[in-house]
């Protein structure tokens, strides 16, 4: 097969090699652009690769509704550095992704790399010539996808673009109907951070952890070690108020609980509306963060 001026092109955007070595590539894999960016990256002449070992911490989430709400998706897409998580580019790259999770069955992250993504390849090759010309590091972290029987989904978005939120309704009622109660939900787990529904959704291993946490605490306090039978079942139950949804202080009315904000809402609408999902997607959670040293990296280029 000839290679053509324009594969050359192609391949120097997808993989930010040069064009002599892109060239080569392709006249050594006989045209085909896959095995071509697979030989640059063997080569380690793929810009793409050698990004591939930085931290992306930063980036953006992302969420999609279908249009009776019946069914949403969240997506976290990581970047480097929070100036490249406000590329338009980028912005548009994470939307699209959010609305190819919403149409995915399939829950495992391969499945979703593989799928095919506007003609340009697959989504892992569509990351790939993202990171090869925005110049950083990237990484489909993660998705969700929602779509419960007879459940509607709301959700919030964070400003900055760093929390976002799906929550799910059992109701009868339409998501015209339950669009403010669902999005103040929405918002309460934004904000609050809740990581139960409801108590009887407790992890017991988490509940065991925080008993024996808690007695620490007393006894560092310097209760009686005979007293904390009677007095830990009351810790305990606070710690479940904070911690599950609907019974944490509602935000915007702290004189009811979130289940009695939501059956009020219901009562309004004369159907009863009862939250049975959450997700909660927050940029970067749980990623070890580099602490970069700028004096210190700036003297090393300097002595090379």
């Amino acid at each position: 097969m000839a290679v053509t001026a324009q594969m050359v092109k192609e391949l120097r955007e997808m993989t930010g090699a040069g064009m002599m070595d892109c060239k080569k590539a392709l006249v050594e894999v006989d045209g085909d652009m896959d095995k071509a960016v697979e030989f640059l990256r063997e080569k380690g002449l793929s810009k793409a690769a050698k990004k591939a070992g930085r931290v992306a911490a930063e980036g953006l989430v992302q969420i999609a509704f279908s249009e009776d709400h019946k069914a949403a998706a969240v997506v976290e897409v990581n970047s480097e550095t929070d100036f490249v998580a406000k590329n338009p580019e980028f912005r548009e790259f994470v939307d699209s992704l959010s609305q190819m999770a919403l149409r995915e069955d399939d829950p495992s992250m391969d499945a979703f790399m593989a799928l095919e993504f506007k003609g340009e390849g697959t989504v892992k090759d569509a990351l790939t010539a993202k990171i090869a010309k925005i110049g950083e590091n990237m990484n489909i972290r993660r998705f969700k996808k929602l779509a419960g029987e007879g459940v509607v989904y709301h959700g919030y978005v964070h400003s900055n673009g760093k929390i976002a939120v799906l929550v799910g309704l059992e109701t009868d009622a339409s998501a015209e109907e339950t669009e403010t109660v669902g999005r103040d939900v929405a918002m309460q787990v934004a904000s609050m951070n809740p990581k139960f529904v409801k108590e009887d959704e407790v992890d017991q291993e988490w509940l065991a952890h925080e008993t024996e946490i808690a007695k620490q605490q007393l006894l560092n306090e310097g209760k009686p070690e005979s007293l904390l039978e009677r007095i830990i079942p009351g810790k305990i139950k606070a710690i479940l108020k904070e911690v599950c949804l609907v019974d944490q202080k509602f935000v915007k009315n702290s004189d009811q609980t979130v289940s009695q904000y939501v059956a009020e809402a219901g009562k309004a609408l004369g159907k009863d509306i009862a939250i049975v999902e959450m997700v909660r997607f927050e940029v970067g959670e749980g990623i070890e963060k580099k602490e970069e040293d700028f004096a210190a990296e700036v003297a090393a280029q300097m002595g090379k």
